[in-house]
């Protein structure tokens, strides 16, 4: 029997916030079953298994992205919009540690076709067809903006940047200068 005001979307945001605690590879369907006070039998009647938990935790981190982005690029274009997409990406990202390690999970096709990673997909192409990007760089360029996005972040969260005196406000800002840059004057293929 179903533990009153237990929800698949309750489970999902607890998850969420317990994520961002304490890492996303830290969230167990029994360590949630403890933090709402029930055997982990009780949460299995909303949830198949842990892999359905992290799925679903997944797919609200991509959603939250997605809007956040989508608020901060609207009425923008060229490095407005460049720089704009980045900061919600990176303040997403230190703001919820763990929901954005659950964004990074390897869906399945049918899965990741149903998240809001097409939203993402979308806005970054959006960003780019300002620049004059047409296929294949674009897709190149999308590659190239989601690993310098992902790897200053990650470097950053793991304290990498701590060694130099700069900010990394100050690097993150010169970072995106240097990429619309390259963006501006994309090499010919």
């Amino acid at each position: 029997m179903a533990r009153t005001g237990l929800t698949v979307e309750r489970l999902t945001l607890a998850a969420a916030d317990m994520a961002d605690e304490v890492g996303f590879e830290n969230v167990t369907v029994s360590a949630l079953a403890r933090r709402f006070g029930v055997k982990d039998a009780s949460l299995y009647f909303h949830l198949r298994n842990a892999q359905e938990l992290r799925v679903r935790v997944a797919m609200l981190a991509l959603a939250e992205m997605a809007d956040r982005a989508a608020e901060a690029l609207a009425g923008r274009a060229g490095k407005d919009a460049l720089v704009a997409f980045a900061d919600a990406y990176r303040g997403y990202a230190l703001q919820h540690p763990g929901r954005y390690a659950a964004a990074q999970l390897q869906l399945d096709r049918e899965t990741a076709e149903a998240s809001a990673a097409r939203r993402h997909a979308d806005m970054t192409r959006a960003i780019l067809r300002g620049y004059q990007l047409a296929e294949p760089d674009q897709t190149d360029a999308v590659r190239l903006l989601h690993s310098t996005f992902h790897g200053y972040v990650s470097l950053e969260r793991a304290g990498g940047f701590r060694h130099t005196p700069r900010t990394t406000d100050a690097s993150w800002s010169r970072t995106l200068d240097a990429l619309d840059a390259l963006l501006r004057n994309w090499p010919a293929g």
